[in-house]
């Protein structure tokens, strides 16, 4: 049996393959660190006015840069930062701080339910937000992508709430000899929930930049 292929079709296939998965982790660690940072400001460590700042400002800054990684990755478009895109990007910012203060403001696990709801609609407005910025067009398939995308990054920012708030958990290493001093290695719940948001995150935007690429 012989198998005919054209040529440079797997080539292509590859490279848009790797192209996505790049730009899906890119997109991914921004996220994950960004929202990382403002999550521990905010709800880990004791909350200030100081911190509740820095953590929008670094906020901000992650989600330009995740709507550059997005531009650059599925258009050809010079100008990135637009008003209308900073405006995408500010849906985005304010889809946090809105997710936490409707989990705080219920409580409990009806909060967690509803802010998660909440979150994965505001995201997929993003999404659909994010598309139109950049004149990309939507079909069906684009949009119920967008929809699980939304629900999976929702889903992944539910679990990093639930470890914080239901979960005492920690472990503790042995001790480490540096010089004179020890130095212990502490992991927490919400560490493990910060990872489980990255997964999320990552898997999401990985679907939706193979989509775009590849169709």
């Amino acid at each position: 049996m012989s198998v005919i292929r054209e040529p440079g079709r797997f080539s292509h296939h590859t490279r848009t393959r790797v192209v996505g998965v790049t730009a899906a982790a890119a997109a991914a660690a921004v996220e994950t660190l960004a929202v990382g940072l403002w999550f521990v400001f905010v709800v880990v460590e004791p909350r200030a006015t100081s911190t509740a700042l820095a953590g929008l400002g670094i906020l901000f800054c992650g989600a330009l840069l995740r709507t550059s990684i997005f531009g650059t990755t599925t258009t050809t478009i010079q100008a990135l930062l637009t008003p209308r895109r900073i405006g995408v990007s500010l849906v985005l910012v304010a889809a946090w701080p809105l997710w936490i203060l409707i989990a705080e403001t219920v409580g409990g696990q009806a909060g967690l339910a509803l802010a998660g709801l909440v979150l994965a609609t505001t995201l997929t407005l993003q999404f659909v937000l994010e598309r139109r910025a950049f004149h990309l067009s939507s079909t069906w398939r684009c949009r119920l992508l967008m929809i699980g995308g939304a629900i999976l990054v929702a889903s992944g920012a539910t679990l990093l709430l639930a470890a914080t708030w239901f979960s005492s958990w920690s472990a503790v290493s042995d001790p480490i000899q540096l010089g004179s001093r020890s130095v212990f290695l502490i992991v927490e719940a919400y560490q493990l929930g910060l990872l489980a948001f990255g997964i999320c995150a990552f898997v999401a935007h990985q679907r939706r930049f193979h989509q775009l690429l590849e169709y």
